[in-house]
C-alpha cells in the first residue's frame, strides 16, 4: 500500500523557514514613460556613457579613460544634482547607478546638452555592482541623494540605508572617503544618523552642536522639488561621514 501526503491544513501557518531571507536591493521597480529626448539620448550617448553590469571587479582606469578620484552615486533620479556636480567637479569621475529607464535616459541627455565626459551610467541594482564589481578600497566618496523613505513605519524595513548596506560601502572607501546622504525626511534622517554612527569604520564630520547632521556642501545643488519643499516649510538634513 502506497503512502499519500495528506492536504496541507490551510489554517496552519507555513513555517518560516520555507520564506528566502529578503535580500538589499537599492531600488523597487516603477514605471515611467521614456520621451523622445531620453531615447534618442540612449542612442547617441548610451555607446560611450552606459556600461553594462558585469560579475567581475572593474576597472575604473580603464572606465573612465583615467585615473582620476572615483565618485560612486546611487539612485540619481533624473540626474539634474549628477550633471550639475560633475560639471563643478571635472577632475573627478563620476560612476552613477540607476535601474529607471527614464532617469538613465534623462543623464545622458544632460552628458550631451553639457558635454560631460566625467560620468559612467550603470543601469543595474547597486548592491550587485558593490558586490561583484567595487572591490574595497575603490572608491572616494559615495551620494546617496533623497532615498526613498517609505513614510509607513512598517514599510521602514524597505528603506535602502540598513547597516548592511552601509558596511558594504565603508569597507569600498578608501581611508579619507566620505558618504554623503541627504534626505527631506526627518525620520529617516534620524536612522540614516543612527545607522552611519554604529558603522566603525565611519565617523561623522559635524559635531554635536549641529545634531550630527553637517551643513549643506557646496557642491549638492537645490533642485526645484527640494525647492518647493522648502518654501513649504519642509526640512532637508545631510549626514556626512568619513571613511577612518
Amino acid at each position: 500500500m502506497t503512502e499519500t501526503t495528506p492536504p496541507r491544513d490551510p489554517t496552519r501557518p507555513v513555517p518560516d523557514a520555507v520564506y528566502p531571507p529578503r535580500t538589499i536591493r537599492s531600488f523597487v521597480r516603477r514605471t515611467g514613460r521614456t520621451t523622445a529626448g531620453q531615447a534618442k539620448a540612449f542612442t547617441d550617448a548610451g555607446p560611450k556613457f552606459l556600461r553594462p553590469y558585469a560579475a567581475a571587479p572593474v576597472d575604473l582606469e580603464a572606465v573612465f579613460g583615467r585615473a582620476a578620484p572615483t565618485i560612486l552615486e546611487i539612485g540619481f533620479g533624473m540626474g539634474e544634482a549628477t550633471a550639475h556636480i560633475a560639471a563643478l567637479m571635472p577632475e573627478k569621475n563620476f560612476l552613477c547607478c540607476e535601474v529607471h529607464t527614464p532617469g538613465v535616459g534623462a543623464l545622458l541627455k544632460r552628458i550631451g546638452e553639457q558635454d560631460l565626459e566625467n560620468i559612467r551610467i550603470l543601469q543595474h541594482d547597486a548592491v550587485e555592482v558593490l558586490d561583484h564589481m567595487l572591490p574595497p578600497g575603490s572608491l572616494d566618496g559615495v551620494h546617496i541623494f533623497f532615498p526613498d523613505p517609505w513614510h509607513k513605519k512598517k514599510h521602514n524595513k524597505r528603506r535602502l540605508i540598513q547597516p548592511p548596506l552601509i558596511a558594504k560601502l565603508a569597507a569600498r572607501l578608501k581611508p579619507g572617503g566620505y558618504l554623503h546622504c541627504a534626505t527631506d525626511w526627518q525620520p529617516y534622517a534620524e536612522q540614516i544618523l543612527e545607522v552611519l554612527s554604529a558603522e566603525p569604520l565611519l565617523k561623522n564630520t559635524a559635531d554635536d552642536s549641529q545634531g550630527g547632521y553637517a551643513p549643506k556642501p557646496a557642491y549638492r545643488p537645490l533642485t526645484k522639488f527640494e525647492n518647493r519643499g522648502i518654501k513649504l516649510g519642509h526640512g532637508v538634513w545631510d549626514v556626512v561621514f568619513e571613511r577612518v
